[in-house]
Order: C-alpha cells, then sequence, then structure tokens
C-alpha cells in the first residue's frame, strides 16, 4: 500500500514539565488544556445549579439572604456553562481531534490557537471575580435591558460590567479559534482528503466554524453598546431617551440561537464518528449528513426571534415556519444514525452507550422545542420552565452526552491509555437517572406555569417536583465522581490502549497513542472517508 511521509514541521524542542505546557504551541497539548480548563468550569457551574436547585426545593426563602443573591447563582451558573464550559469543550475536541483527522501536521495558526486558549481563564476569571466586587451580575444569560442597565440595591454595578468584558474576551477566542479551523480545514489536508472524504466531525466543525465568524461579531456589538448605556450615557437600549430594548433582543438571540448550534453541531459530529464504529458498518448517508449539517448552519440565521414571539415586535408566521423548517435536517440526521446501526453488529461499550444516550435525549430536547415553535403554545409556555427543560435537554442530553461520549472514545488517543468501561458505565446510569429526574419534572411545573427565574414560589402543587428536581441535580453531581476516579486511576495505570483500540477508520487511528509531535511519521493513502478501513482490507479505490 502506497503511503504518504510526513517530515516534522521542525525540529521539536523539547522542555519539560509545567513550562512546556504552559508555553506550547502544539494542538493536541492546546486540545486537552481546552478540554481540563472546560471541565474546571463545568464543575463550578454544577455547583452554581446545586444552589439554584436547593433554593428551589422547597418554598420559601430558605438557603439565599435575597433574590439578589439567586439571581447571580442562576446567571452564573447559565453564562460559565455555555461560555466556558460547553463551547470551549468542544472546541477542545476540534483542537486535538481536526488536525489529526485530515493529516495535518498542526493547526494552520499555532500561535494564535495558543493566544485563543489563554483568552478563556482570563475570561474566566473575570466573570467569577464578580462575586468579589459588589455582586455578580444579575439580569439573566440574556441581559435584557433595563436589567443590565439597573445598578440593583446593594449592587456596585461592577458584576455587569465585568459579565459584558468577560464575554467580550471569550467572544474574542472564539473568533481567533474559528479563523484557525477554517484555513487549517481548507488548507493543510492532506493529499487525497478532498472535502467529501473529510469526516463528519470535521465538517461539523467547519460549519460551527462559519456560524462563530459570522454571528460573534453580532453579539460583540450588542456587549460593546451595553458597557457604553451602563458607564457612559448612552441611550442604545433606552427607550425614553429614543433607544429600544428590543433592539438589544434581536442582536442578542441573532447570536445566541446560533450559538445553539456552535453548541450541538460539534457533538453530532463526535456523534457520527463513534456510531459507525460501533455498530461495524459505515455512517449511512454521508453525504445527506454534510448537506444536512450545512442546511442547519444556514437555517440557524433566520430563526433567532422566534425567541421573541411575546413582544410583538416580530412577523410570527415567518418565524414560526422557519423553526420548524430547521427541524428538517436534524430529522435527517436522525434517520442516519438509526439507519447506521440498522443490523449492524453493534458493541455497547461506554461511548456507544453514551452516544445512544446522546440520541434519545436530544431527540426529547428537540420534539419539546418543535412544540414552541407553534406561535399560541409559545405563548402560553414562554418563560416558564417547559423553557428551561427543552434547553437542558438540548444541551445537557444532548452536548453534555455527546462530550462524555467523546471523552470515552479519544481518551485513549490522547493518553495512550484505556479508560475503565465498568466505572464509565456507572457514570453512565447515575447520569442519565439524574438528568431525567432533574429536567423532565420542569415541563410539568412549566405546563403548571410555573415561571423561570424566581427564587421563591407559593403554588404548593410545585413543591414536589421541584423537590425531585433538586434530587435528581444532586444525582448528576455523584456522578462526576466516578468519572473523575475514573480519568485519576487510568492515567496512573489504565490498560495500555495501543494505536486503535476500536478498531476505527479516520485517520486520527493511524499514528501512535499519543501522538508524536508532528502527528505523523507516514500517511496511508487517501481514496475514501474511510482509509484506515481500506487499508486494513486492501482497497485501492479509483
Amino acid at each position: 500500500m502506497a503511503t504518504t511521509t510526513i517530515a516534522p514541521a521542525t525540529a521539536s524542542t523539547y522542555r519539560g514539565g509545567l513550562y512546556e505546557w504552559l508555553t506550547t504551541t502544539d494542538h493536541k497539548k492546546i486540545g486537552i488544556m481546552y478540554i481540563i480548563s472546560s471541565f474546571i468550569f463545568f464543575l463550578i457551574g454544577g455547583l452554581l445549579a446545586l444552589g439554584v436547585r436547593t433554593e428551589l426545593a422547597q418554598p420559601g426563602l430558605q438557603f439565599v439572604s435575597n433574590e439578589g443573591i439567586y439571581n447571580q447563582l442562576f446567571t452564573m451558573h447559565a453564562t460559565v456553562m455555555i461560555f466556558l464550559f460547553v463551547i470551549p469543550m468542544l472546541a477542545g475536541f476540534g483542537n486535538y481531534v481536526v488536525p489529526l483527522m485530515i493529516g495535518a501536521p498542526d493547526m494552520a495558526f499555532p500561535r494564535i490557537n495558543a493566544l485563543s486558549l489563554w483568552l478563556l481563564p482570563l475570561g474566566g476569571i473575570l466573570l467569577l471575580s464578580s462575586f468579589l466586587l459588589g455582586g455578580g451580575a444579575q439580569a439573566g444569560w440574556t441581559s435584557y435591558p433595563p436589567l443590565s442597565e439597573d445598578r440593583p440595591l446593594g449592587s456596585t454595578g461592577y458584576g455587569q460590567d465585568l459579565w459584558i468584558v468577560s464575554l467580550i474576551l471569550i467572544g474574542t477566542s472564539s473568533i481567533l479559534g474559528s479563523i484557525n479551523f477554517l484555513v487549517t480545514i481548507f488548507k493543510m489536508r492532506a493529499p487525497g482528503m478532498t472535502l467529501f472524504r473529510m469526516p463528519i466531525l470535521v465538517w461539523t466543525v467547519l460549519v460551527t466554524s462559519v456560524l462563530v465568524l459570522m454571528a460573534t461579531p453580532v453579539i460583540t456589538s450588542a456587549l460593546m453598546m451595553l458597557f457604553i448605556d451602563r458607564n457612559y450615557g448612552g441611550h442604545f437600549f433606552d427607550p425614553a431617551t429614543g433607544g429600544s430594548a428590543v433592539l438589544y433582543q434581536n442582536i442578542f438571540w441573532f447570536y445566541s440561537h446560533p450559538a445553539v448550534y456552535v453548541m450541538i453541531l460539534p457533538a453530532m459530529g463526535m456523534i457520527s464518528e463513534i456510531l459507525p464504529v460501533f455498530s461495524r458498518k459505515p455512517l449511512f448517508g454521508y453525504k445527506a449528513f454534510i448537506f444536512a449539517t450545512a442546511a442547519i448552519g444556514a437555517l440557524g440565521f433566520s430563526v433567532w426571534a422566534h425567541h421573541m414571539f411575546t413582544t410583538g415586535a416580530v412577523f410570527l408566521p415567518f418565524f414560526s415556519l422557519m423553526t420548524f423548517l430547521i427541524a428538517v435536517p436534524t430529522g435527517v440526521k436522525f434517520f442516519n444514525w438509526i439507519s447506521t446501526m440498522w443490523r449492524g453488529q453493534l458493541t455497547f461499550s461506554t461511548p456507544m452507550i453514551f452516544a445512544l444516550g446522546f440520541l434519545t435525549m436530544f431527540l426529547i430536547g428537540g420534539i419539546n422545542g418543535a412544540f414552541s415553535a407553534s406561535v399560541p403554545v409559545d405563548f402560553a409556555l414562554h418563560d416558564t420552565y417547559w423553557v428551561v427543560a427543552h434547553l437542558h435537554y438540548v444541551l445537557f442530553g444532548g452536548s453534555v452526552m455527546g462530550v462524555f461520549a467523546g471523552l470515552y472514545y479519544w481518551f485513549p488517543k490522547m493518553f495512550g491509555r484505556m479508560l475503565d468501561e465498568t466505572l464509565g458505565k456507572v457514570q453512565f446510569i447515575i447520569m442519565f437517572i439524574g438528568l431525567n429526574l432533574t429536567f423532565f419534572p420542569m415541563h410539568m411545573v412549566g405546563l403548571a406555569g410555573m415561571p423561570r427565574r424566581i427564587a421563591d414560589y407559593a403554588n404548593s402543587g410545585w413543591t414536589d417536583l421541584n423537590l425531585l428536581a433538586t434530587i435528581g441535580s444532586f444525582t448528576i453531581a455523584v456522578s462526576m465522581l466516578p468519572f473523575i476516579w475514573n480519568v485519576f486511576v487510568s492515567l496512573r495505570s489504565g490498560k495500555i490502549a495501543g494505536d486503535n483500540p476500536w478498531e476505527a477508520n479516520t485517520l486520527e487511528w493511524a499514528t501512535s497513542s499519543p501522538p508524536p509531535p508532528y502527528n505523523f511519521d507516514h500517511l496511508p493513502e487517501i481514496r475514501s472517508e474511510r482509509p484506515l478501513f481500506d487499508l486494513r482490507h486492501g482497497k485501492t479505490g479509483h
């Protein structure tokens, strides 16, 4: 079989220990640091969520002294989870895997890649430091004016300003990262790696990068205007002086609805790599999957105003229709995933189990989102716990399940050792139970009219369901313990993985585990989207 020899890009200078990691431009080390820092923020965001759920377990204020503290808890929880966990975590997987999947020695701009990484902990420290400076942000992760323009009683207001500045820094990191991904994918593919031979994960990262590049500058403009309003006498969003609070909502959601796809498309890509490997079949409808991904990216910019149905300021029929329409390419993906598994030789290893968890939970999140696309239904459910349930089934049942599927799948490639299967399955069972205990009751209290973002409630009919959700949230927290122990033990004494423990078919498994600094000594000839399958079976293509 013909091979392509890859020479190291530069003579590698080895520097030991922590200094090497802090100064590295190697995409693999940067990817691992993205994942580690994102997981730390995940734990912080989870603790904030436990504070929210503890307060809501029973009526009355028993855990927080006033509603301002509660407002800080849910605001910072959502901000940390979205901007410092889900988006950077998926970027970390992309950093590690994409160059390996396309046969590249590194990202196109290694130093910019390092800058993208280090902007994130800086933004996170700024965000969390607001707790020490007169109270954190209290206006929710959306920070709608006039709430975000007020300085609440007992607050210096610095918390909201730090929130704005930290998000601008995090957005800058995302923009730089998206440019890096696009140039890497278009300019650094190995010989024979045409666009329609790229793995689906690379396609989803490509579309995600386009979304980030087009949408993030928009939210940055809104944040800058909000900062000017708060500190320099601007009136962009003040109706009393000719501004418009609805303008902020339009700008915010023009970014934030595509951001939902930024948070789910790479997870879909990871699932699309895992299912074929553990089904021992090629992905069904490879090109249809690519076109569906591109359609989600394009339609993602036409649905933002379904968050604003109740404002009376948007054209309801158009945005309702587009919201129903964007469900079609996602439905195509589900049929493709199911067809991939159909009559396959299924192996229920931990990555596969988490992938199946993704399919079932994300399906629930998608279906209850489609209900909200109906204008009369949305009018009834807007700003109730139904919306919270929908969001968490999509982002926890979807993105987080996808993240853990990816961690169990690529951990052997990153560290050369296998994670323990038994501990992995224990984690999945606890997390799956906790997820549904937490978020399924929110559908019912939402239908019963419970508003979101309240610290107290008087309706006794909501108490039992809220208590159940709180128990579920602590169950999710417990599910992290076997995972952390699994990683600790496996790094020290886990089973040696070998180059390709899963018998996978994409290029990252054609090198050692972990790979050398320059990724590949040689590459197999690339004649299809499954080059390692071709190599194992002696296929030459045409």
